[in-house]
């Protein structure tokens, strides 16, 4: 019985979204669920999927909170 969690930042794909769609919610399940059964042979009825997602102010990245880095990351592409 695998359990795939999968973590996201609390925050939308478009501009106007501040969460992960429950479409976007219904694909990842459906992909994960499939890429076991394609690798492992793990049969999709006894697959869990958990989508965790998360506030970007508890994210961190490269020892920054993720918005911080971003903006860094921004910088150093502008340059």
């Amino acid at each position: 019985m695998p359990v795939v969690t999968i973590k996201v930042t609390r925050e939308g794909t478009t501009p106007d979204a501040h969460s992960v769609t429950a479409e976007e919610k219904a694909a990842l399940i459906s992909g994960v669920s499939a890429l076991l059964l394609d690798v492992l042979n793990k049969p999709v009825d006894s697959t869990f999927v958990i989508i965790d997602e998360v506030e970007t102010e508890n994210w961190g990245w490269g020892g920054l909170p993720v918005e911080q880095f971003r903006e860094q990351l921004r910088a150093r592409q502008a340059e």
